[in-house]
């Protein structure tokens, strides 16, 4: 009896030793976690390019925000997203499509966006005619043709039909379920809908444009900015006062959002990670800057405005635009003002839930 006494004791003292080292094992993990900042990004085997490698946005953040960052390398939009879910990475940089799921389906948030050249963190989706139309209203468009940018295209489609849908103006005709009903309820919705391949004629912005200048459509669905964008230099277009908008424009599509999980990264290592990328924002190379009487080529500082003598690819604005591939500049935004509109909007698409999964899981 008191050798199995002594064994228990023993096996207990052993368990306890075990339990106590386990512990110890997840304390260290957890804080090690604290103190990085991992980013879902996708990575290349070799770079061309070696300026638009993201180790160099993650060493820039790890010189500002005092954490260690690293790279968590994905393949997809789907596995950015579920490394953030799953705690694998804190931030994921994602297009509009993914933004929508990630924080519709899995309740992710957005915390900052890139921007366009101009600043703007969206464009504004709207349909055009031509001024001598007969067409004033989107309620009037049913019967008429259309011209879309191509199939699945934001501001060409998701966006006008998922807005005309929702507001009671069209009629989903087939599965709701399905992505390719969008395509059935275009084509009953219009007479005849030019909906072009990628690179065929009538195809992006400028096509479905001279689509509609063209009379093969009666309206074009594009951006607020398509005639600044697309007629300089470009024969077919006529003068300004030839064309109009219909009212109300559809709504915003957003710029590429960074997005984390609220309940995941905690309120310290989100502040230093929002501080370090809007310190990259506020540095921009220049070149021959005049300043007190001197011309001066390196890093400008909006914040310090002073010219700091360094490497190109160093550069906040220049890591930015290279690794990013965006005008060297992210704000930050929420997720109802940055995704609002636009979610509202595809929402409405049959299947579009279905078709987004599908994609980022591919």
């Amino acid at each position: 009896m008191m050798m199995k006494n002594g064994i228990l004791k023993s096996s207990v003292v052993v368990l306890l030793l075990m339990t106590t080292a386990f512990a110890g094992c997840l304390s260290e993990d957890e804080n090690e976690d604290k103190e990085v900042i991992r980013l879902a990004f996708t990575v290349k085997d070799d770079y061309e390019d070696p300026d638009t490698n993201p180790q160099l946005m993650a060493d820039y953040i790890a010189a500002h925000s005092g954490y260690d960052v690293e790279i968590y390398p994905i393949s997809s939009s789907n596995a950015a997203i579920e490394a953030v879910r799953f705690g694998h990475a804190d931030a994921a940089f994602l297009d509009g499509g993914a933004g929508f799921v990630a924080w519709k389906s899995h309740s992710l948030e957005a915390i900052l966006a890139d921007t366009k050249s101009d600043g703007s963190t969206y464009y504004t989706a709207a349909a055009w005619v031509k001024n001598s139309s007969n067409i004033t209203s989107l309620e009037q468009l049913e019967g008429n043709n259309s011209c879309h940018t191509g199939w699945l295209k934001s501001a060409g489609m998701l966006m006008p039909m998922g807005y005309m849908i929702g507001q009671g103006m069209v009629e989903v005709q087939g599965d709701p379920d399905d992505i390719e009903s969008l395509r059935t309820t275009i084509e009953n919705h219009f007479d005849v809908a030019t909906i072009p391949e990628s690179g065929a004629q009538y195809s992006g912005y400028s096509g479905a444009f001279e689509c509609m200048t063209n009379g093969a459509g009666d309206v074009a669905f594009a951006k607020t900015t398509s005639y600044e964008d697309h007629c300089e230099g470009n024969e077919w277009c006529l003068d300004r006062d030839e064309y109009r908008m219909l009212e109300p424009a559809f709504g915003q599509v957003p710029t590429h959002p960074i997005m984390i999980d609220p309940n995941q990264m905690d309120s310290a290592k989100k502040d230093a990670f929002v501080a370090a990328m809007l310190a990259m924002s506020s540095e921009m190379w220049v070149e021959n800057y005049p300043m007190n009487g001197t011309n001066y080529t390196g890093c400008y500082s909006l914040t310090t405005h002073q010219v700091n003598d360094i490497a190109q690819n160093t550069c906040g604005g220049e890591i930015l635009q290279n690794v990013l591939e965006n005008s060297g500049a992210v704000v930050e935004v929420t997720s109802e003002n940055h995704l609002g509109s636009y979610s509202d909007a595809i929402g409405n698409i049959p299947g579009i839930s279905a078709y987004f999964t599908d994609k980022y899981n591919s």
